[in-house]
């Protein structure tokens, strides 16, 4: 089974849907795509992957069914019950003299490295940012629903490796967000989301693929191939977008911190 988690492009957050630069790199994506093999596609209900997805769809003669469980890793930390928690996090705001939910995940590296339990494929559970927030049960809604689809396709997860009910080449393809692609992973891998979080920026319309490997029969474990690929970007003369990044250095005001 291969799965490819294709990121959606450069976002105007605030109509969720794609800037202009967006566009153009859905526009690339979709010239490459004929050639990447989507097989079955799925995508976030939200407006910026769905745009982005369009191109492509329009361009294979494919659809995609929408799955809720692929938008944006929704956990936020809420500030205003747990005060002492803002300095985690860069730019804490206020608005009407209360703190603005902020992403639960966006920390400072000051803070999570020096917490061991954040590299920890079961004690980030115990941390404060998981404790502080809705993410624990936001993490195994999205979870229960990924191992459901994959054991719907003959992979059921036993353990920490999936068995093989049904042996499969297929391709599935989804087309949503830079979070859920590392919670996906993480499952994936077992590893901490937070891990992936802080160390992968997966650019705007970047393409990860992970394979089935069943060196065992029955027992199959999935393996990155590709991981935020933007070839179709290079081959389009289009830089790479800055969002998920923040800036190379502290200096450059112009990039967020």
């Amino acid at each position: 089974m291969r799965i490819l988690l294709i990121r959606h492009g450069d976002p105007d957050y605030v109509n969720d849907t794609l800037t202009e630069k967006g566009k153009r790199e859905a526009a690339l994506l979709a010239k490459a795509a004929p050639g990447m093999n989507l097989g079955t596609c799925f995508v976030s209900p939200l407006g910026r992957a769905r745009d982005t997805a369009a191109y492509s769809l329009e361009k294979t003669g494919l659809t995609a069914k929408t799955l809720d469980w692929l938008e944006e890793f929704p956990a936020r930390v809420d500030l205003n019950e747990h005060p002492e928690f803002s300095g985690a996090y860069q730019n804490v705001r206020k608005k009407d003299g209360k703190y603005v939910p902020r992403v639960v995940w966006d920390m400072v590296p000051a803070y999570w490295t020096e917490h061991p339990e954040y590299f920890d494929r079961d004690e980030w559970r115990k941390s404060e940012a998981a404790l502080c927030s809705d993410m624990i049960q936001r993490y195994d809604t999205v979870i229960r629903s990924f191992d459901d689809f994959l054991a719907s396709r003959g992979y059921v997860r036993e353990r920490d490796h999936y068995r093989v009910e049904r042996a499969s080449t297929d391709t599935v393809t989804f087309f949503c967000h830079f979070g859920i692609t590392c919670v996906l992973l993480s499952r994936l891998w077992n590893v901490s989301p937070f891990v992936l979080w802080h160390s992968l920026a997966l650019a705007p319309t970047s393409v990860t693929e992970v394979v089935t490997e069943e060196r065992q029969q029955g027992i199959a474990y999935f393996r990155g191939l590709r991981l935020g690929d933007i070839s179709h970007l290079y081959a389009g003369g289009e830089p790479a977008s800055f969002a998920a990044r923040f800036a190379e250095v502290y200096d450059d005001m112009e990039h967020r911190h």
